[in-house]
């Protein structure tokens, strides 16, 4: 077992153990153990028509695994918690096969792990709550990804306060990232290359890491290569006015950059059942102080959607723009190494909208089906990728890309906590140049169980 730790900050809900313990004693007797078991298959079948690429092939893997946590009781306000997350390859082709075995199941060289995600200390007084140590954070521009085996995780100290009515401030710094088993599907290269501008627009690294899954790593260590103290995070959320939200985020990566992002959503339900609703987000960077990889950091992104909702059916449609900039890093793509991908307009897979000059559009349709006495939802969506000679991606060259897919949960009645998924995606075009493009069928089992 491999020490690693983590930090599990919910912005819109930070709250501490309901129970309370008499002593000291008494925590450990009333702590509780939760957890999440994971199975998880993936098969992707590509068509890669460059000259150099091994043409059409189908990757494939099968894991195991999830985490086991334990928290204890409050004690005046003070709790602790630890959690382990483990993943465990079953039925596998040959591990050391890049286009055999899908990485982003697996942990380093495609190897089973188990390692301490989470380990933390709590304290709440009154509307105030402290939390520090490993764990599990959400939030728009650093977050949990957990869109394979392993979510990532941090090792941060967080304070939330919601003593103004309907609003909740939190100032945190986060010292460390420990990548989850998806950033191994970004082979960043170090010295920089076009895939590190895939990697790092996408909420992962600069340069390789993809042997860093599950090593609490300093945040600009992992983001550029080079420590340089950790993020400091400042941000307010209010939800006073009915049906609106706003929020707004300023991280500070020392010697890296300054990423603002603000978000607005509002929406109301009219006297026939239709709801409408609509949101718009911005996320602007700028570099700050100085290191030997990035210099200039110039972006902004901006981004809107427009939805409905009719009894069971959500229909959405959302748009996008990224700036560019020939002489700042990613060509002024938005980046984003630390798992956060808050976009309206990214894809299952393909999230080329915050690279350079990139503007996006994005579709998706759900229906919950709880009316014919079933817990199934589905949903379908369609995105697509307008992108500029300067995406950074493929050199000097401009083309569409496109993602389609669907979705499908089911909670069976039968089994308490149990969901069912089918997932997938078709990926046309997601990396085009002269010589040749790549594109994909790829679909997803997975099943998790909740206790």
């Amino acid at each position: 077992m491999r020490g690693t730790v983590s930090l599990s900050l919910l912005a819109s809900a930070l709250v501490v153990n309901a129970f309370a313990a008499d002593d000291v004693a008494g925590m450990f007797s009333e702590g509780k153990v939760s957890g999440q078991f994971r199975e998880f298959s993936i098969s992707r079948e590509v068509d890669d028509t460059r000259p150099v690429a091994n043409n059409d092939y189908t990757r494939k893997a099968n894991a195991v695994g999830g985490y086991l946590k334990y928290e204890t009781g409050a004690w005046n306000g003070l709790s602790f918690g630890a959690a382990a997350y483990a993943t465990i390859g079953v039925h596998l082709g040959n591990r050391s096969n890049v286009n055999d075995v899908d990485p982003t199941l697996l942990s380093r060289n495609n190897e089973n792990d188990m390692y301490l995600g989470e380990g933390y200390l709590q304290y709440k007084n009154g509307n105030t709550t402290f939390k520090g140590g490993r764990q599990k954070l959400d939030t728009p521009m650093a977050g949990s990804d957990d869109a394979r085996m392993l979510p990532n995780l941090f090792e941060a100290y967080v304070l939330s306060n919601t003593d103004i009515k309907d609003t909740t401030l939190i100032a945190a710094h986060v010292t460390k990232f420990a990548q989850g088993t998806f950033g191994r599907a970004y082979a960043a290269t170090n010295p920089v290359g076009i895939n590190s501008i895939l990697s790092v627009t996408s909420g992962y690294s600069l340069i390789d890491s993809r042997n860093q899954t599950g090593t609490f790593t300093d945040m600009g260590k992992y983001a550029i290569g080079e420590n340089t103290g950790g993020v400091s995070v400042a941000a307010a959320i209010y939800s006073g006015i009915p049906g609106l939200k706003l929020q707004l985020w300023d991280y500070y990566a020392n010697d890296i950059l300054n990423a603002v992002y603000a978000e607005a959503n509002y929406g109301f339900s009219m006297a026939n059942g239709v709801a409408p609703y609509f949101g718009v987000q911005w996320i602007n960077e700028r570099d700050i102080g100085s290191n030997n990889v990035i210099s200039k950091v110039d972006s902004d992104f901006i981004g809107a959607k427009a939805g409905i909702k009719v009894a069971n059916f959500d229909l959405s449609l959302a748009a996008s723009h990224n700036s560019k900039d020939a002489n700042a890093a990613a060509n002024g793509g938005t980046i984003s190494p630390w798992g956060g991908m808050p976009a309206y307009t990214q894809g299952m897979v393909t999230r080329h909208q915050f690279m350079a000059g990139t503007d996006a559009l994005k579709v998706a349709a759900s229906y919950d089906w709880k009316n014919f006495g079933l817990n199934l939802n589905t949903g379908v969506y369609y995105t697509e990728f307008d992108m500029d000679k300067l995406n950074g991606y493929s050199t000097n060259y401009a083309w569409t890309a496109k993602e389609s897919g669907f979705d499908i949960i089911f909670n069976p009645q039968a089994v308490k906590n149990l969901q069912l998924r089918l997932r997938a995606n078709y990926a046309d075009d997601f990396y085009q140049s002269s010589t040749g493009s790549v594109s994909w069928d790829e679909y997803r089992f997975i099943a998790n169980y909740n206790f």
